[in-house]
């Protein structure tokens, strides 16, 4: 998880309020959108590329 040293994750404005279970998302890096379970910050992460992470939004805010 090198290339994500210096992300600065926020949690996802999806996540309510779920007794701690949260996706976390960091967006702060060029070239790469980041997203980790809030519960363990130190576990694996994801990444995709900036139009990959925009495709999935877009397609989860229309119900697809």
């Amino acid at each position: 998880m090198a290339e994500l040293t210096g992300a600065v994750w926020r949690k996802s404005t999806r996540s309510g309020d779920n007794g701690g279970a949260c996706v976390e998302v960091a967006d702060s890096l060029p070239g790469i959108v980041a997203v980790r379970d809030s519960k363990d910050p130190t576990g694996p992460a994801l990444s995709f590329s900036p139009t990959a992470w925009i495709s999935f939004v877009r397609s989860t805010k229309s119900g697809r």
